[in-house]
């Protein structure tokens, strides 16, 4: 069974903005003189460089495509699935201000790869037996969502191209997306946030604003962001419950 398409379509438009930032760097350099581009030549060929080690050493974390690193019920979850999820957690590591190619690091990527892999793969199940389908029309409606990522159709197949996947690849994994979607709407309860909570979590946030001697915005003006992030969450911690539920029931065997 394919996986939620999340980490294989963070995939995708990685490529495709990463084009779009090239484009933008370029411009930008034109607008340089000549002595400031010459810093700055020489600032990026030093920051290109840490990047290319740093990407061999996530390079080396992932595994062989065919592997089987987990069995979770009957359904395999290979290679190709891990080291596509890796990625994406990889980055929220890093966007966190974490190194995850140090030794606690990498322990933590491997451990919240297959986590969210194994987690993924019993909604996927249970939703499968509860029904829940969906539609070429609603696979057909996001993947057109998908491509608005994108400049061009042009940009897009060549995106499409360098993720490794194909079109039938990328709708199946839409399709489940979309299931994954569907059984948490219905099967999980909403969560409740309450005013407090947002101005509490408001208040912390702009006392940590003050510290670095910025200006918060306004609590009303993103009072409603504030709400939605923490719902989220609590949504989220809803789905971790429902998760280790299945998991009760379920004959999980990681090989990795």
């Amino acid at each position: 069974m394919k996986k939620v398409s999340y980490t294989l379509i963070a995939c995708l438009l990685s490529v495709g903005l990463a084009a779009c930032s090239s484009n933008d760097a370029k411009q930008d350099k034109q607008n340089d003189s000549a002595k400031s581009k010459e810093t700055t030549q020489a600032d990026q060929k030093e920051q290109q460089k840490q990047m290319e080690e740093m990407q061999k050493k996530l390079d080396a974390q992932k595994i062989d495509d065919q592997k089987v690193v987990a069995t979770v019920n009957k359904d395999k979850i290979t290679g190709s699935e891990y080291n596509s999820a890796l990625s994406t957690i990889q980055g929220q590591l890093q966007q966190s201000g974490q190194d995850p190619t140090s030794k606690e690091g990498a322990k933590a990527v491997k451990k919240q790869t297959i986590d969210a892999l194994v987690g993924q793969e019993l909604i996927l199940q249970d939703a499968e037996k509860k029904g829940y389908k969906a539609s070429d029309k609603q696979v057909d409606k996001q993947l057109k969502e998908e491509k608005k990522q994108f400049k061009d159709n042009a940009q897009f197949e060549e995106a499409l191209k360098k993720s490794g996947l194909t079109m039938d690849q990328l709708k199946s994994d839409i399709a489940d997306s979309i299931k994954y979607s569907q059984y948490v709407d219905k099967e999980i309860k909403s969560a409740s946030v309450s005013e407090k909570d947002v101005k509490a979590y408001y208040d912390q946030y702009a006392e940590q604003m003050k510290k670095q001697k910025q200006k918060a915005p306004d609590f009303k003006d993103v009072k409603s962001q504030i709400k939605k992030q923490l719902e989220s969450q609590e949504k989220q911690k809803e789905v971790q419950k429902e998760i280790d539920q299945l998991k009760k029931s379920a004959k999980i065997d990681v090989s990795i």
